[in-house]
């Protein structure tokens, strides 16, 4: 489904990724790893277009949309939730959810997304009227999750969701998306949260100072002696 080939990319003079290869099949949740700075956000940002690759390619169902505007790639069927959550705060959370949709092809399946995300959040449904910025941060991280899931996608990028979140949370996060994949929808995740997110993943990549290192499958990473010292504390 997504193909990322030799990906280089650089903030001015300093380079951040450096022929980063990953592949990610229809139906897989596919996580990315490794510590803070290590590209992991700059690599999603490549691929939804809000930053413009250096060189190499993306390809998302065998089309080139290495030159495609963000929203173009967003009308394709790949959609990413940010980091930090970045919901609308002076917005409710009905509306925050609608602006998910805002794409025509969304627009058509609104009301059925939107009892797909009530039904999965319900505690959204609970709060449909309270102005997100009043929520708690899980709360919102689970408005910011929802919020993507409106726009139907094919693809969601799921950048730190477990970011600032209490250890019971970061456990329901967890549980949510292996969900939505079991929904059909094919994920993407990085991670800093490197036990939680290879135990759900089909495969996982670990990317240091802007390379891939290891690839291989979620478990057999969990297993793996660099990963175990490097990022478990084993």
């Amino acid at each position: 489904m997504l193909k990322i080939g030799n990906l280089n990319f650089s903030y001015g003079d300093l380079k951040v990724l450096w022929g980063v290869d990953i592949e990610v099949q229809e139906g897989e949740i596919v996580t990315v790893v490794g510590a803070n700075g290590a590209g992991k956000s700059t690599l999603l940002k490549n691929i939804s277009r809000l930053v413009k690759p250096g060189s190499g390619s993306i390809t998302f169902n065998n089309v080139d949309i290495t030159k495609c505007a963000a929203h173009e790639v967003v009308e394709q069927g790949v959609v990413q939730v940010p980091e930090g959550r970045k919901i609308f705060p002076q917005m409710t959370v009905m509306e925050n959810l609608r602006m998910g949709s805002f794409i025509a092809s969304a627009r058509k399946k609104r009301d059925l997304n939107m009892d797909r995300v009530f039904t999965m959040f319900p505690r959204l449904k609970e709060r449909e009227k309270q102005l997100g910025g009043t929520m708690s941060g899980g709360e919102q991280q689970m408005l910011a999750i929802a919020r993507g899931l409106m726009a139907d996608p094919k693809l969601l990028l799921l950048d730190e969701p477990s970011l600032g979140l209490s250890p019971l949370l970061v456990k329901s996060i967890f549980e949510i998306i292996a969900e939505i994949r079991k929904q059909g929808v094919t994920i993407m995740l990085v991670e800093q949260n490197v036990f939680q997110s290879l135990r759900i993943a089909d495969r996982g990549y670990v990317l240091e100072t802007g390379r891939v290192v290891l690839k291989d499958k979620g478990e057999a990473l969990l297993n793996n002696e660099h990963v175990k010292k490097a990022y478990l504390g084993l």
